[in-house]
């Protein structure tokens, strides 16, 4: 009889995890999702960010395990431990390292449905094991939590998913806990999840603090309840202890990175009105407009949510634990919309896209709630279907009135149908046919979460799989052109580029990225000079042979000429490159080698130390920076300005002065435009510079043909428009987009060649000759001449790097607000630089002793019981 229990109980467990992976299976297949067509998964940041992550845990897994800690690939040179600790920590994506290059979008599609079966399954696990749920019915309740609101609008965000997995498993420890059980369950599983994502984590934490309260009324005395709540107290530490080993690095990161964005100043307001969340109980009610800014996706079917009423109205729960829930349903509605609350739950910090990121922990809530309630054999009384009848009538009037764009009428008809047949469900008695009333139970809620998923999957677009896999085999050809080995550091430029990840996608470094954990001062240099920047992502989109010699781009990758490149989006444009023949021509793709670079270190000048930036024009900040570094007077600039040869004003008033001038249109109705002319003199090379204000009033072409312009950017950029076209008109043209059009640091320079070539030599005589380089370490010899006082590099400073010079060690300083620069002496000197993440080691030894503690208390609690 146990055995065939046992058994049944497996076959609910399947059965949870198989009808959620076959649903979401099947509707990809139908769309055409890799392997089963031509689209993919990928979509906003899955397709922009993650995706590209994934790769890189697949480089440093089987081939270059030092890039765990850091790595040249994301932007300049950054930390990847408290990075990891964010995206890639999940045990699940080690599935991936049988999914290379373009295959990986059909890893991403199975990972995604495992995550789907595993949700459902660790809910229908905790359900039995609570006893709260028994037999097929389970099917429901797991089915809607695998399918609910929160995961499909977040499936694309993969880094999350597990949180999902997770709670369950962390809720039934937790009452296992207050219920006078072992903390084991609890302590474990809490500390993987902060293990596996520390930001999921914090709101599974906060919300633990909340199943204490609700769970208090149960125990019997205040004694008990003290007891219990300094087990909980204790085993909440001893988790977080197990799991310092990440979190002491990544909270120093994050301190150092995102952490610098977090709100100094709370207002006590609401986002927006509560009572837009109700458009949140119609099925598919989301779409991407519905990313940036909307209400939280909480869908979990008609009659679960129903479930929820029902709670709150059953008077056979104490009515302390029914005004416990209420009160805690009502927190986390109130913070979804109201600021305080939004900014606790999300660390700190407003969410870019993605709004109220733990309504997850609401549809949990609200389904286990259902679930004590919704019991088999249990009647609802005709008062509580009136209740229902009066909330689905208003609800569905309101919501109607809204004309939400993300709602049709069909959507409310088929919801409002939903609704009707929940509350006649539960107005019949199930004595009357138990097996027709559980099946009607299953059909009913799996049928409405399901709707509710291929609806709102249905309002998404997709990258299609041509789209990334041939970008990515075409750049992962090139790459295999650049020279690798243990004494030689490359940085690639390139005017392709499917996503600021690029580097991490294919393993190369470069100055792009495009991650949450980027530190600060990468944007804030590389704004500087003139590339496209923002919190949170940089792009190497916009050099200059200055810039390239400074930061070392020793090597060029660019679309081919006279070839099809729909699969090569172009992010610039560098004539200045094609003076170099290619080394390789793969995939449309031509690799260059640049040899008028700067190495990694290299000697330089004292007066780079004490250089600031006085000066808002990029090109003004490059001379200043290469000229103190070669040790030149810095007010002696490497960057000319012209003049115009002509200007053609159409449809707005002349002016003598481009820059800064807002020309406005004469006639509104017709196009206007302002058309730059100039004729080079020399075959050297010439930019133009161009505030942000332009990109959002004029789109750009050169010589009649649409400029490759890679076009997010806040500060002035720089466009390097000709090179090698000595007496050959250059026009530029204008068209305004709007009425007006200011024209904010619109000017052209020239390249003083010879300037720039005495400079740069004198640089070139002291680099540092490399013997060993990894993602963590730098060894190597080099000799200071005369005139040279510091090592300068191009490595990112952070806390973690450590510097021996002739095997002392010395303190780095950061100069330009980035840079590591260390003083040396004239003469021959050994330098090492190694990088270790901070506080690793004091966090490895926290967790190696909490873990041993909490081992000790388990095995003393047993101990203790068996003698009982």
């Amino acid at each position: 009889m146990l055995h065939h229990r046992q058994l049944t109980q497996r076959q609910v467990l399947m059965g949870s995890f198989c009808i959620p992976v076959i649903i979401m299976g099947v509707y990809f297949a139908c769309r055409g999702m890799a392997p089963f067509g031509s689209s993919s998964l990928l979509t906003v940041d899955l397709g922009q960010q993650y995706v590209d992550f994934f790769s890189y845990f697949r480089r440093i897994i089987l081939h270059h395990p030092s890039e765990l800690f850091y790595s040249f690939s994301k932007g300049l040179g950054g930390e990847m431990f408290g990075t990891n600790a964010y995206y890639l920590f999940s045990p699940l994506n080690l599935l991936l390292l049988f999914f290379p290059g373009a295959s990986l979008t059909s890893g991403i599609m199975l990972v995604t449905l495992l995550r789907y079966g595993l949700a459902g399954i660790t809910l229908a696990w905790c359900l039995q094991h609570l006893n709260w749920q028994q037999g097929p019915r389970i099917w429901a309740f797991s089915t809607a939590y695998a399918l609910n609101g929160w995961m499909i609008a977040n499936q694309l965000n993969m880094i999350w998913l597990d949180a999902l997995i997770i709670l369950p498993l962390i809720f039934y420890g937790l009452v296992k806990l207050l219920n006078g059980g072992g903390s084991g369950t609890y302590i474990g599983w809490l500390a993987l999840m902060i293990i596996d994502n520390y930001y999921m984590a914090w709101m599974i934490c906060l919300f633990t603090i909340l199943i204490v309260i609700w769970q208090l009324p149960v125990l019997s005395s205040w004694q008990q309840r003290g007891k219990q709540l300094w087990r909980y107290v204790w085993s909440s530490l001893m988790a977080v202890g197990i799991s310092a080993v990440v979190l002491l690095p990544t909270i120093f990161a994050l301190l150092q990175s995102k952490g610098t964005y977090t709100e100094t100043s709370i207002h006590s307001r609401f986002e927006y009105n509560p009572c837009k969340i109700l458009a949140k109980l119609v099925p598919g009610s989301f779409n991407f407009d519905q990313m940036p800014k909307g209400q939280p996706n909480i869908y979990i079917g008609m009659l679960l949510m129903m479930g929820l009423v029902l709670y709150l109205l059953d008077r056979k729960v104490k009515w302390s634990q029914r005004l416990l829930a209420f009160l805690i349903t009502a927190f986390m509605i109130m913070s979804f919309c109201y600021e305080p609350l939004d900014l606790l739950w999300h660390v700190g910090q407003f969410p870019v896209w993605y709004p109220s990121r733990f309504s997850f922990i609401f549809c949990f809530w609200v389904i286990m709630l259902a679930a004590k309630t919704l019991i088999a054999n249990s009647d609802v009384p005709k008062w509580q279907i009136g209740v229902l009848i009066i909330l689905t009538g208003g609800i569905t009037y309101y919501v109607h009135t809204l004309h939400l764009s993300y709602i049709s009428p069909n959507q409310i008809a088929i919801g409002f149908a939903f609704a009707v047949i929940s509350i006649a469900y539960l107005a019949i008695p199930r004595r009357y046919s138990p097996l027709m009333y559980d099946l009607l139970f299953i059909v009913l809620i799996i049928a409405d979460v399901a709707t509710s998923a291929l609806v709102s999957l249905s309002h998404l677009a997709y990258v299609s799989q041509p789209e990334f896999g041939n970008y990515t085999t075409a750049l992962n050809a090139a790459i295999t052109k650049v020279p690798t080995s243990d004494h030689e550091f490359h940085r690639v430029a390139k005017t392709i580029m499917r996503t600021k990840d690029d580097p991490l996608q294919s393993g190369f470094n470069s100055g792009d990225h495009f991650g949450s954990t980027l530190e600060p001062q990468q944007p804030a240099f590389m704004g500087a000079i003139g590339q496209p920047d923002g919190d949170g992502f940089i792009s190497y989109a916009n050099g200059t042979k200055v810039s390239d010699a400074l930061l070392g781009f020793d090597y060029t990758l660019s679309a081919s000429e006279n070839r099809d490149h729909s699969d090569l989006p172009f992010s610039g444009y560098r004539p200045d490159w094609f003076s170099q023949q290619p080394l390789a021509i793969t995939h449309g793709i031509g690799v260059r080698r640049n040899r008028n670079v700067l190495p990694l270190a290299f000697g330089a000048n004292k007066q780079i130390l004490t250089l600031g930036h006085a000066t808002l024009d990029p090109l003004n900040y490059q001379s200043q920076i290469l000229q103190a570094l070669a040790g030149k007077p810095i007010n002696k600039p490497l960057f000319n300005v012209q003049n115009f040869t002509s200007v053609d004003f159409i449809n707005v008033q002349p002016a003598q002065q481009i820059t800064g001038t807002t020309f406005k249109k004469q006639d509104p109705s017709q196009p206007a435009v302002v058309r730059l002319k100039f004729t080079p003199p020399t075959n050297g090379s010439y930019y133009l510079t161009l505030g942000p204000a332009v990109k959002d009033s004029a789109t750009l072409s050169l010589n009649n043909k649409r400029f490759s312009q890679y076009n997010t950017y806040r500060n002035t950029v720089v466009l390097n428009i000709a090179n090698h076209h000595k007496k050959r008109p250059v026009i530029i043209t204008l068209r305004l987009k709007k009425n007006s059009l200011w024209m904010e640091n619109v000017s052209l320079y020239q390249l003083n060649q010879q300037a720039f070539n005495t400079s740069l030599k004198a640089l070139q005589h002291s680099p540092l000759q490399i013997s060993h380089m990894s993602a963590t370490t730098v060894k190597g010899h080099v000799t200071i001449h005369r005139g040279q006082s510091v090592l300068m590099t191009t490595i990112p400073a952070a806390t973690g790097w450590h510097v021996k010079v002739d095997g002392q060690t010395v303190t780095p300083q950061t100069v330009l607000g980035i840079f590591m620069a260390v003083p040396m002496t004239t003469g021959p000197h050994t330098v090492v630089f190694h990088y270790r993440p901070p506080y690793l080691i004091l966090g490895t030894c926290i967790s190696i002793t909490c873990l041993m503690i909490t081992l000790l208390t388990i095995r003393y609690r047993q101990k203790h019981l068996e003698k009982k």
